[in-house]
Parts: structure tokens; C-alpha cells; sequence
């Protein structure tokens, strides 16, 4: 039996981790709320991937601790155990570096996946509830937990919409290859005669941001200027440098304040002004990326499809965007579904 090694940089991962630990917890870490928590979320990330290297270097020992065992008894009864553990761990090593891939922020958040059927009565909301059925399998499969938002019921059967939030670590990684047209091919059991129906559906995948924004400002981002008032106010107020001028340098936002004698209060209240601002600004940026995602929907109908599922004349799943196909539908239907969504991801980042 040929020797079987598995080769990991676990100390150079791990090393890597401490040193960004290091450098990013300094004694002005909290100074900024926002960033800090950006870094926490990276520094987690990175944990993360550090444990899983680990998970799989133990795998790796118990492998050649195997191998070496079998040589030495020249016995080949561990053959099975053996090839059983390396589909496992090169299963394992597959995943993890496919997720170290998924580099956008929004990968790693959790997923608001909502589906929509199309033109077609009871035959499309029919294939609508197949389609949660089959994404609901998916991530009982994955180890992410869901949750039913919102569902409305057909009129006949299956649904006219349905609202579910995925939870896990790059649930919406995963999802977004996800987003597009859904065809299904079939011999419609609401069809007294029997025929051949088409249907369609939507699917379209969020990133579940927390509507608890938080606006934190770094003192070091602004630049305070105070100014003699002008106008009316009292002769306390046009003689001293009472009046405040705020620039936040990141956004260049400018706000000022010379109501209040005290430039104390002028400063309260900038800095108000300022927050909301802020606010406002980042909710449209959150606003404006749904938005882009939106524009990426497509219309519910023939030759807008990402993927086919033909139950008849033949049994075949395709996906239009990598030629992608499997003849095993049930699997499919059950939930198999990472390999069109890898194929799909590796193919956009690559």
C-alpha cells in the first residue's frame, strides 16, 4: 500500500491569526465602535479557519497513523476504514477552501431567501413549494438552521410566496448562486388529460443586515472648527466663538451650529445633526445594495431560467449558466444541490 500524506501550514495559519489578533486589539481599539466590530467579525473568521486546519491536521495523523499500522501488519483489513476517512477528508478540505474563497463581507452573513411563482396558476405556485421543500432539505443538510418568515398558501395548492431566513456561517455565500429562474418540466397532476406543463418560479437570496444600525464616529475623523456667530442672537453670542463648524473627513460631511450661546451646546447639538447625517447616509448605501440586487432579478418567464428540471419526456437537471447536469433528480430535489452552487461560485471567482 502506497504511503498517503496530507500536507497542512497550520503554523503559518496560526501564526498569521495571532499576529493580526495582535496588531488590530491595541490600547485606541474601541475608539472606533463600528471598525472594531468589523475586526472582531474578521478576527472570528479567522479563528475559524484556524480550528477547522486543526479538525483536519488531527484527521490527517489518524489517516497515516492507519497507514503506517496496515504496512507494518502488512494487513490490508484497514483498507476500507481507511478510504473512508480520506473521502471524508478530502470532502472537508474541499469545502473549507471553497469557503476561504467567498472573500465578500456579505458572504459570511446570514440569508433572507424568498420564492416567487410565475404566470400560471396552481401549476407554478405547485412548483414554488417544491422549490422550498428542495431549499429547506438543502439547509437541514448543511447544518444551517431555518426559519419561515412569511408564507402565503395557493389558492389551490402549494404557495404564492414564501419569506425564509437561513442561519450559518456564509449562508448567503452559499444562496447567492441561487438567484434567477427556476424551469420545471413535467406531466401536470392537475391536468385531467395528462399533459406536458412548463412552470417557473423565482428565487432571490438577501444578506440579512441588522436593522439595529449603529453609528459610531472616531474623534480622529473630524475636524472641529468654532467661529464668531453672525446675526441674531445677542451680543454674548456675536462676540465670543460660540459657533461650531464640524467636517467629518471620511464622507466630507459638513455641519454646523450657532443657535446656542454656550459653544459647548453648539457642539451637542453638531454632533447630533452629524449622527443623523450619518444615519441617513448609511441606510441609503444598505438601501442602494438591495437595490442592485433587485435590478439582478430577472422576469418570470421562458428564456430567463438559470436552471431547467425536466421530469419528462427525460430525467435531467441543468444549469444554464455551466452546462452543469445531473440525471439524478430525486437527489437533487432532496437537497443535493452544492454541486451547481459551487460550480456556479467557483466559476464567478475564479
Amino acid at each position: 500500500m502506497k504511503n498517503y500524506e496530507v500536507i497542512f501550514e497550520i503554523d503559518k495559519k496560526i501564526e498569521e491569526y495571532k499576529k493580526y489578533e495582535k496588531q488590530t486589539l491595541n490600547s485606541g481599539f474601541w475608539d472606533n465602535r463600528e471598525k472594531a466590530q468589523e475586526i472582531m467579525q474578521e478576527i472570528d473568521t479567522r479563528k475559524s479557519i484556524v480550528e477547522k486546519w486543526q479538525q483536519l491536521d488531527n484527521k490527517a495523523k489518524y489517516i497515516n497513523e492507519i497507514i503506517e499500522l496496515s504496512e507494518e501488519e502488512e494487513d490490508s483489513q484497514f483498507s476500507g476504514e481507511l478510504e473512508k476517512e480520506i473521502g471524508w477528508l478530502k470532502k472537508a478540505l474541499d469545502t473549507l477552501e471553497f469557503e476561504r474563497m467567498l472573500g465578500d463581507n456579505d458572504d459570511r452573513l446570514n440569508a433572507i431567501l424568498t420564492i416567487h411563482p410565475g404566470a400560471g396558476g396552481t401549476e407554478s405556485q405547485d412548483w414554488a413549494q417544491m422549490l422550498m421543500r428542495m431549499y429547506l432539505r438543502w439547509i437541514e443538510n448543511k447544518g444551517f438552521k431555518s426559519q419561515i418568515m412569511d408564507f402565503q398558501s395557493g389558492d389551490e395548492a402549494g404557495i404564492k410566496s414564501v419569506t425564509v431566513e437561513v442561519s450559518g456561517k456564509y449562508a448567503f455565500g452559499y444562496l447567492k448562486a441561487e438567484i434567477g429562474v427556476h424551469r420545471l418540466v413535467r406531466i401536470s397532476p392537475f391536468d385531467a388529460n395528462s399533459r406536458r406543463h412548463t412552470s417557473f418560479a423565482s428565487v432571490f437570496v438577501y444578506p440579512e443586515v441588522d436593522n439595529d444600525i449603529e453609528i459610531s464616529i472616531n474623534p480622529n475623523d473630524l475636524r472641529v472648527d468654532t467661529y464668531r456667530a453672525s446675526g441674531a442672537g445677542g451680543q454674548h453670542v456675536n462676540k465670543t466663538d460660540s459657533a461650531v463648524r464640524i467636517t467629518h473627513n471620511p464622507t466630507g460631511i459638513v455641519v454646523q451650529c450657532q443657535s446656542e450661546r454656550s459653544q459647548r451646546m453648539n457642539r451637542e447639538n453638531a454632533m447630533k445633526i452629524l449622527l443623523s447625517r450619518l444615519y441617513q447616509r448609511k441606510k441609503e448605501e444598505e438601501e442602494q445594495k438591495l437595490q442592485e440586487l433587485q435590478n439582478s432579478k430577472k422576469e418570470i418567464a421562458w428564456g430567463s431560467q438559470i436552471r431547467s428540471y425536466v421530469f419528462h419526456p427525460y430525467n435531467m437537471v441543468k444549469d444554464h449558466r455551466t452546462n452543469v447536469e445531473t440525471s439524478n433528480i430525486q437527489d437533487v430535489m432532496d437537497g443535493n444541490l452544492d454541486q451547481f452552487i459551487k460550480s456556479f461560485l467557483m466559476t464567478n471567482m475564479s
